[in-house]
């Protein structure tokens, strides 16, 4: 048994961080290994406007759960590289909306095949396993969880009982 598993939950945080740098790392090697320039951070902001033609920043950020501000500096970057741009919305000049641009859709395009085989991969990759089959209903039972109370909170009434 590892010093990780020996530990349980009270490493938890730590073994889900390891997962995901190792998995990030990964599929950022096979991007480059096909000459793609892209980044596995880039993949929420790529995967929504490639479903949908316009979105605003407020919808990008309320479907992934992460700070207005957050996207703000992740389209910033993407708008920097020439990938998508801004523009007001039709309907609400207040009203930012981001749009692939050329050289983005067409870099969308060149890194979906990637993304399938990523998907094929990942799911052989969950049957290879016993408990690995349910991880992704169980990640989402953890996150469920952490919604109706945190950990933070959790620890503190645990705290202040004993």
């Amino acid at each position: 048994m590892s010093f990780y598993e020996s530990l349980g939950f009270l490493v938890f945080g730590s073994r889900l961080r390891r997962l995901s740098e190792a998995f990030l790392s990964d599929v950022n090697k096979i991007y480059a290994s096909h000459n793609l320039a892209f980044d596995a951070a880039w993949f929420p902001v790529f995967y929504i406007l490639s479903r949908q033609e316009t979105v605003s920043i407020k919808d990008i950020a309320d479907e992934l759960g992460i700070s207005h501000s957050a996207v703000s500096q992740l389209v910033s970057n993407l708008q920097q590289k020439g990938l998508i741009k801004t523009t007001t919305a039709g309907d609400d000049a207040r009203k930012k909306v981001v749009v692939f641009t050329a050289k983005g859709k067409k870099l969308q395009q060149q890194v979906q095949p990637v993304w399938d085989a990523l998907k094929k991969a990942m799911e052989s990759l969950a049957q290879e396993g016993e408990h690995s089959k349910n991880i992704l209903k169980a990640i989402a039972d953890i996150e469920q969880g952490l919604q109706r109370e945190s950990v933070f909170d959790r620890v503190e009434h645990l705290i202040n009982i004993e």
